[in-house]
């Protein structure tokens, strides 16, 4: 059903403040009615003639469903990014979010902005440099950093050399950690499927177990081994484009670059924008990994902090199906809102995280987020339709009218009786208008 005023005080500034208060201990001793909204959780909407604003809490993580052109950027995006009381991460296909707020957030923050453009969407000049080989100091690690460029071709090479293609790429990556190499290096070798060198590597700094598995592939039957190589290849081909490597390997002698530290991110306020186009062979399986990489370590941060980040670190995963996938967010949505990691995830359509995630996958991210939101321009017919359903029936008295036969003929016989019809059918659900949002929030 649709939500009476009462059903709403969980989302009302007064209830979000007492929480804050409890959730965040930085806060104790505040007086809650001197804190601001954005002290105590990020926007959802307003509602009604007076425009009662409505917070989500920061232990919420979002899920929203909204098309193209719906107004997500200036409703959702520009608000989060200039209202978080932490660091923010913000991922995006265009230069808008940034455009709209990084001068501003510099302003109020006075902290570092960081801009991850390899493609050149807001023309950033690069100043910094990430590692993504820094934190690989297990096999499980070079295992995650390989899935980010996997799952990109995982959907269009099928279930046989996807994995074989992610087996071989964590085994490179972890040659190249152990030997002092970048991911130049995992691409050189992925382009010579003859060469011994990374297992020589493994062997010489103690993996032998990974260096036997190299030789393996490595002598696999021809076919089989060049369908290996394919796909991982095919995974890194970013890696081909010095324009994107250059913002992943070290600098040159004489460049004033600096390298950003993954760790002291989520303790600050500073911000983090990460750019990327669409389509193969962009910065994309990058952008998947350092949010990925600032995500965990926010985690790593609060666990040593007593549980929990404060102030919150906000992470604004816009585009998330195109330019951010991360094969396991929907089993990482179950905690990160507890650590004061919170999320909100952007999708075009349920859909396309299906595409991503798979239908199970899908389900899992969608039910493990507390937070809802269905904008404008849903044109799934079956989605609109389950949300129809999940919103509800409600009574409906029909009249109607009858007339006798016989020797009364003509006569009218009125009657009432009440029928069950949907709060909100599906076409109603796609003709949101801009501006307005259905939001389902967990318990309420």
């Amino acid at each position: 059903m649709l939500a009476k005023a009462k059903d709403l005080q969980a989302l009302s500034v007064r209830t979000r403040r007492q929480q804050a208060v409890r959730l965040r201990p930085s806060l104790a001793g505040t007086e809650p009615k001197n804190l601001r909204p954005a002290d105590i959780g990020w926007v959802l909407g307003a509602l009604g003639k007076g425009a009662m604003p409505l917070l989500a809490g920061f232990e919420d993580v979002g899920v929203a469903i909204m098309a193209p052109r719906s107004g997500k950027t200036t409703a959702y995006g520009v608000p989060l990014v200039l209202d978080a009381p932490g660091a923010v991460i913000a991922t995006s296909n265009k230069a808008d979010l940034w455009a709209a707020t990084a001068a501003l957030r510099a302003q109020d923050t006075g902290e570092r902005v960081w801009v991850f453009d390899p493609q050149g969407i807001a023309h950033a000049p690069r100043t910094w440099w990430w590692n993504p080989l820094a934190a690989v100091n297990s096999v499980e690690e070079a295992e995650r950093l390989a899935s980010h460029f996997v799952l990109t071709v995982e959907g269009k090479d099928g279930d046989i050399w996807g994995p074989a293609g992610a087996s071989l790429l964590s085994t490179l990556i972890m040659a190249a950690k152990v030997s002092g190499g970048t991911l130049l290096d995992v691409y050189a070798w992925l382009n010579d499927d003859s060469d011994p060198t990374p297992g020589t590597l493994l062997r010489r700094h103690g993996h032998p177990l990974l260096a036997k598995e190299f030789e393996g592939t490595r002598t696999m039957a021809h076919e089989t081994r060049a369908s290996v190589y394919f796909t991982a290849r095919t995974a890194t081909k970013c890696l081909r484009n010095p324009q994107i490597t250059s913002w992943v390997t070290p600098p040159l002698p004489g460049e004033d670059v600096e390298e950003i530290d993954t760790a002291a991110f989520p303790l600050s306020r500073q911000t983090l924008y990460l750019l990327s186009k669409d389509g193969g062979g962009s910065a994309a399986p990058l952008v998947a990994a350092l949010t990925d990489r600032m995500m965990r370590e926010g985690v790593q941060a609060a666990e040593l902090r007593g549980g929990r980040l404060d102030p919150p670190m906000m992470v604004l995963l816009d585009e998330a199906a195109n330019i951010c996938r991360i094969g396991d967010l929907p089993s990482l949505y179950s905690h990160l809102g507890s650590r004061g990691v919170i999320p909100l995830t952007i999708l075009q359509s349920y859909a396309q995280g299906v595409r991503v995630w798979g239908d199970t996958g899908m389900k899992a991210l969608w039910g493990a987020a507390t937070v809802k939101v269905i904008g404008s321009g849903i044109d799934d017919a079956s989605f609109a339709d389950d949300l129809s359903r999940l919103i509800g029936d409600h009574d409906v008295t029909v009249a109607s009218v009858s007339y006798s036969e016989g020797r009364s003929e003509g006569r009218r016989t009125r009657s009432r009786s009440p029928q069950q019809r949907r709060i909100l059918p599906a076409s109603e659900i796609r003709a949101l208008p801009k501006g307005r949002v259905l939001v389902m929030t967990t318990g309420a």
